[in-house]
């Protein structure tokens, strides 16, 4: 059994500022510092550095090669990652004196993937493996539609929620992880129970986990609920929290872990990580963790 994410890799611009920039105005930043992230990448080095052999997929510019250093440095196999001409995918990120964040994303190399490539790059997995996706990078619906047809097992984070979802099959999805923004935009229900209810009468075959903040998470399956806790710390970035708990998660559930320790694990990593700055560097190894 292996795992392939199939997904972003990005810089980061995170700028410190007082406060989100509203329309119209001109704000100085305190200070801007470059980091390696992409909801692709920040997944796949959370699953490494949670313990698990993965294999990352994916579009880097003529600048990437500080993209695949990142993977090297965290234990992330990017053999499979192209090189191709052009700006990498990059993000310019505002984070305030709350550690709340705001991003711009701009697709860049994350765009440019071929069905060809994608073909190429499933040619190398086999029935029962796992495939994580977000939505940073193109052909998502042909990749799923693939990856189905493989019989892989398809775990899905959607976001960023946009109008390139409507084309993709749902139904084939083995595990959702979503945030409650994200299950709201699913479903059309805000309350975290009834987004619950309307994915299990839309997907009633796909685990689901639901993230809510400052409320903890939630894990359904079959009609089964089992709610985690945050672990509550300073938070000084939230950038990659959800990333850090979604690779946490699908690590421990392949180590073997039950749903609750699989649950707490990963609200402790996802604790960690927003208590320091940056996207993948925050991400903490699991020695830290436990």
């Amino acid at each position: 059994m292996k795992v392939l994410n199939f997904g972003s890799l990005n810089l980061d611009y995170v700028y410190s500022v007082e406060h989100m920039v509203m329309a119209g105005e001109t704000l100085d930043s305190e200070s801007l510092t470059t980091f390696c992230g992409g909801k692709g990448l920040n997944q796949s080095i959370a699953l490494a550095k949670a313990g698990t052999q993965v294999f990352h997929a994916g579009l880097v510019g003529e600048e990437g090669d500080i993209l695949l250093e990142a993977c090297e440095a965290a234990g992330v196999n990017s053999e499979y990652v192209r090189k191709v001409s052009g700006k990498s995918g990059h993000t310019i990120i505002q984070v305030d004196k709350k550690g709340q964040n705001c991003i711009l994303l701009y697709g860049g190399a994350n765009r440019g993937i071929t069905k060809e490539y994608v073909d190429e790059v499933l040619s190398h997995f086999a029935e029962g493996d796992y495939i994580v996706l977000q939505n940073e990078i193109n052909l998502l619906d042909y990749i799923i539609e693939q990856a189905f047809n493989r019989k892989f097992k398809i775990i899905l984070n959607p976001s960023p929620y946009n109008a390139n979802l409507d084309s993709c099959d749902f139904s084939k999805i083995s595990m959702f992880l979503l945030n409650e923004i994200e299950g709201e935009q699913i479903t059309g229900e805000k309350d975290a129970d009834k987004i619950l209810e309307v994915l299990a009468e839309q997907f009633p075959k796909a685990q689901v986990v639901l993230t809510l903040g400052s409320e903890g998470s939630v894990y359904q399956e079959a009609g089964k609920k089992y709610r985690q806790e945050i672990y509550k710390v300073q938070a000084v970035d939230t950038t990659a929290a959800g990333d850090t708990f979604t690779g946490y998660f699908i690590a421990s559930r392949i180590r073997g872990l039950s749903i609750e320790e699989s649950l707490n694990i990963a609200a402790k990593a996802a604790a960690i990580a927003v208590s320091r700055r940056g996207a993948t560097l925050s991400i903490p190894l699991l020695s830290e963790v436990l």
